[in-house]
This record gives C-alpha cells, structure tokens and sequence, in this order.
C-alpha cells in the first residue's frame, strides 16, 4: 500500500498507532529532582544571589567539560557575547566579521561595544560561517571574527584559525547552540579566545536564563570577572576605576546548572539518537535535505533542521502550516541579519538568503520519544504524497536504516 492510495489521515492512522494526542512543541527542557533538590539546597543556604557555591562549581565543571581552564558565568547568553568582545577591547571604529545567518543576538553583543557588524555568507553545506565569504570582507577596520556554531556544527574553525593568525585578527566563539559539539575531539569553547554560551530554557542545557564565557586564558577570565560586577576590585569594594556591567549569575540558576552538566552526556547522547532517527526515516525524501556532518566533525544537533524546495510539493511555510494541523510545532530558520532593518546591508549574502527562505528546524527537546520522531516523520512523507514504495511502512523503514546511524 502507498501514499497515492490512501488519504492523508489514512496514512497518518496506518504509519503510526501510537499516534501523540498531545501537540508537540518544537522544544522544552529537560529538568528532574535533582534540579529541584539543588535549587532548595540554595534557597536553604541563604545564599540566592550571585555569591555561593554554585555559581563556582557551575564555571569549573563546565570550563572542564569544555576543555578550558576558566569560566565566567552570566545571567545570558547574549551578555556572555558582549563580555567577550568588551574584554577584548572590540569598540568604536572597529568591524567584526559576523555569519549572515545567526539569531540576531551576535550582531547586538557587537553594537553594543559601539563597534560595526559586518556580515559574510554561509556555506551551503553546513550552514556555518564560510571562510572565503570572511576573506572577501576584510578592510583595514576588521578587528575579530565571531563564527557561530549554528544550529550544533562546528564551524570550520580550523581554516578561520589560520585566516585570523595570518590577518592579526582576534576569534571569538558564539558557541550559544553547540555545547559539546566538536572538530576531531576537541570541543567548541576550546578554539577561540574566548567562547560564548547560552543557557536558555531552549538550549542543550538550560539554567532558564544565563550563559558563560569561557577561555583558557586567565588574565582574559580575569578581566571578565571584574566587568562582569560593575568593574569593582575584590580587593577594593566599591572603587570602580572604569564602566562595568552587573551580568552576574544567581546562585539558583547554577544550581540548576550544576544538575544540567551532569546530565551532559545523557543529553548528548539522546540528541544524537534523535538526529539519527530522523536521517534514517527522512532519508531519501525528494525535496528534503537533511542536516550535514562534516568529517572530523560532531554535530549535537540542538535543532534537527531540514531544507524544504522543489520538488517537495509544499513550500516551507505551507509545509510548517500543515505541519501545526497535526500537533507539530517547527520554526524557520533565522532571517538574513543583513536583511533586517537595523543591518541592512547592500551586500547581499545569497546563500544565507536561500537557507532562510528553505530552512525548517523540527522538534528537537531531548523529551522526544521515538514514536513522536516517527509520527513527526509521517506526516512529512504523507504531505509529500508520493513516498516510494519501500517507505509505505515508515517504522520497518526506521529499523533497517537505523544501523547506518548507529554512532
């Protein structure tokens, strides 16, 4: 039996018998009792605010995790951004080279230093800064390059490594989307100067609100930690010899941080089986490209995100409209930063362009359960009314593609 025989809702009841009644939201986190017991053992210490000792273990576990020696909280993760570029003296009449397609976020943190966003196109395949687009855009004012590790690839920061070295550049990492991604075992944190992370309710893990920059250089680390609280002395309080920023970290958001780094490779370890299972079922599906892996390279796939065009016989929009009939939230891929007003650019950034006019991301919570990725999955064959014959059967489809995804 095929799609062409059978009508939508026939499919959908045919593919899939535990059919989620439930909508499914395009991501939620996961949170236990030990986040709960560690949040109460901060409400009982007394110690609520930015001092106590979670806020000290959060920063050297996950600077560990990371691969670095230091790590400075901060309450999120678009502050971590401007911190890092504060404390590497980016500002005014300075220009940092920014992927066109990223939350808007990274070209904020640099205004915010009174400094100049310029954007530089995507490659096609991971969606990721491209070095010949960053080498097109130097100029006597080029100071850093931010690349960001969208969506949970790496970006290629071998070859932006050897472009910064050769240019006298700084690298700063806007890794907000990529913990515990990696380039040959080494993880993103541990490649720039300094290194930025969210910890947003939607994030790999989550403190509801906050972020980190972290560095293996102390004196840097140093820096942050004192513009981080009102660039006040700890030896001196209350002399302020410069402009600092009150982004500190509560002691309760570390607390559910600390139990969140516990759970890293659980999390991981989920995300990845959740991509695998979504590649095996979506695979071969004519319109659909589905996230890249470069060699060498892990992906954590923080959202699982398609490319929908010809000859797919919806559009995106429509594909997500129809999609949300079915219980099944999804968001499109950022716009151009070079297309919003703020930024506008008469550049244009072609491939960033296409990739937000194509780009879904699917529901990617690490709560997902098998039978919702093969209900998800269902819907999408059955919209593309036309799946081969050898995927009439979507979960005997799963089964003998799944090997192939084993890692």
């Amino acid at each position: 039996m095929t799609t062409t025989q059978l009508s939508l809702f026939d499919y959908l009841e045919h593919q899939t018998a535990a059919r989620p009644r439930d909508f499914i939201p395009v991501y939620e986190p996961l949170l236990g009792v030990e986040e709960e017991n560690n949040v109460l053992d901060a409400v009982r210490s007394g110690w609520i605010s930015s001092l106590g000792a979670y806020v000290t273990r959060f920063e050297h576990e996950f600077a560990g995790f990371c691969g670095v020696a230091e790590g400075v909280s901060v309450c999120n993760g678009t502050v971590a951004l401007h911190l890092a570029l504060h404390a590497l003296g980016i500002g005014p009449g300075d220009e940092v080279i920014v992927p066109a397609l990223t939350f808007v976020a990274s070209a904020n943190a640099v205004r915010y230093t009174g400094a100049t966003p310029v954007f530089a196109d995507v490659d096609p395949y991971t969606w990721t800064l491209d070095p010949a687009a960053v080498a097109d855009q130097l100029s006597p004012r080029t100071r850093a390059i931010m690349p960001v590790h969208l969506y949970g690839h790496p970006a290629p920061m071998p070859e932006l490594i050897a472009l910064a070295d050769q240019q006298g550049l700084l690298l700063i990492e806007d890794a907000a989307e990529a913990h515990g991604a990696a380039i040959d075992g080494r993880r993103t944190g541990a490649w720039g100067r300094l290194a930025a992370f969210s910890f947003y309710a939607n994030k790999i893990i989550t403190t509801g609100e906050g972020g980190m920059v972290v560095t293996d250089d102390p004196a840097l680390a140093a820096r942050c930690r004192l513009l981080r609280d009102h660039a006040m002395p700890p030896e001196q309080r209350y002399w302020h010899n410069e402009v600092g920023f009150n982004y500190r970290m509560t002691n309760l958001q570390a607390a559910v941080g600390v139990a969140q780094q516990a759970r890293m490779d659980d999390l991981l370890a989920r995300k990845r089986a959740i991509a695998h299972r979504y590649t095996a079922a979506l695979a071969g599906l004519p319109g659909i490209t589905l996230p890249a892996e470069r060699p060498g390279y892990t992906n954590v796939y923080w959202m699982y995100s398609i490319l929908v065009q010809e000859p797919f016989p919806l559009a995106r929009d429509a594909l997500m409209r129809a999609m949300r009939e079915h219980h099944i939230d999804s968001r499109p891929f950022f716009h151009p930063l070079d297309t919003l007003p703020p930024y506008r650019s008469e550049k244009p950034c072609p491939t960033a362009l296409r990739l937000s006019r194509q780009g879904i991301n699917l529901p990617s919570a690490p709560t997902l359960t098998d039978e919702q990725v093969d209900y998800i999955c269902s819907v999408i064959w059955a919209l593309a009314q036309g799946a081969p014959d050898n995927h009439h059967d979507l979960r005997s489809s799963i089964t003998t593609n799944m090997a192939a995804y084993s890692q």
